[in-house]
């Protein structure tokens, strides 16, 4: 669907994409983030055809962007994080403006805008665009960025600022999405979002890819497990203890191992045995900070 090639943006003496090699396959959700400045928003703008690359190639459904923009446009669906609403419009008046900007014929216009409004749980349609809560509104752009049913999703941000509900409601939404045939490329700096909707999940810094892989793969290969016994014994053993029970942590499996046999043999009470796995949240912070601080110049 989307394949970076080699691709570098400059502003003056400032890089800030060097040499991206990225690949968003038919169907997925693929997640970027990164600190400010990381290069997300220029990365997304480029592939939209918004700004061209200093130098490399940007394909997207098989065009070169550089030559085949304009068409490639029409099956592709933005959402900007910043996207400020015509206030004295109500939501259907809105919707339909934009239809006709898509070319849609008026009646199939209205049904798609019933469709989506459903599907959004926006009952509001005859409020002004102005008068709605700022979950609302990011619900109105949504609408708008799925009027003309495109192919490819392209969202910087598409929770910023969101209450938990509105955005729990939205990322179910783009799973929907996703269930429905469409290819999601989503920026945010809400690690827990990008864990729980992502096929695969790309890392940039200082506008380098540092990670690009499934969450599984990336657990496996930069997280951990953590391993916590909890057991009664009414004995005094050498273990930390809460609240009446003993207590073991670890992360090496062959530890937890030996804690059980040691349970079982001595006919110890199990109470409870845990297994949490590295949140993104983690493996992103102590990937930056091995990778210097990862924190840079905001320049998205």
């Amino acid at each position: 669907m989307i394949e970076l090639r080699n691709i570098t943006k400059s502003y003056h003496q400032v890089q800030a994409v060097k040499h991206l090699n990225l690949t968003v396959e038919d169907g997925e959700i693929m997640g970027l983030i990164g600190h400010n400045g990381a290069g997300k928003s220029t990365t997304l703008k480029m592939i939209l055809g918004l700004i061209e690359p200093t130098s490399g190639q940007i394909e997207v459904m098989g065009r070169d962007m550089a030559k085949e923009s304009i068409y490639v446009k029409q099956f592709v669906g933005y959402l900007p994080e910043e996207s400020p609403l015509y206030e004295n419009m109500t939501v259907t008046e809105y919707l339909m403006f934009f239809s006709e900007i898509y070319r849609l014929p008026k009646r199939k216009a209205a049904a798609r805008i019933d469709d989506l409004l459903g599907s959004l749980k926006l009952p509001e349609r005859d409020r002004l665009t102005g008068e709605l809560s700022k979950g609302m509104k990011r619900k109105v752009t949504i609408a708008r960025t799925l009027l003309h049913d495109p192919t490819l999703l392209i969202l910087d941000e598409p929770n910023s600022g969101l209450d938990p509900l509105t955005s729990f409601f939205i990322i179910n939404y783009l799973k929907s999405l996703k269930e429905r045939g469409k290819t999601i490329l989503l920026s945010a700096h809400n690690l827990f979002h990008v864990e729980h909707v992502c096929d695969r999940v790309a890392i940039l810094k200082d506008g380098e890819l540092v990670v690009c892989n499934s969450m599984k793969s990336i657990r496996e290969s930069l997280g951990h497990r953590d391993y916590e016994v909890v057991f009664y014994a009414d004995e005094p053993l050498d273990y930390e203890r809460e609240d009446g029970n003993y207590v073991f942590r670890t992360t090496d499996i062959s530890r937890a191992a030996s804690v059980l046999e040691n349970i079982s043999e001595n006919e110890w009470a199990l109470v409870n045995l845990s297994v949490r796995e590295s949140a993104l949240e983690e493996i992103y912070v102590k990937l930056m900070a091995e990778t210097n601080d990862g924190f840079g110049i905001e320049r998205d």
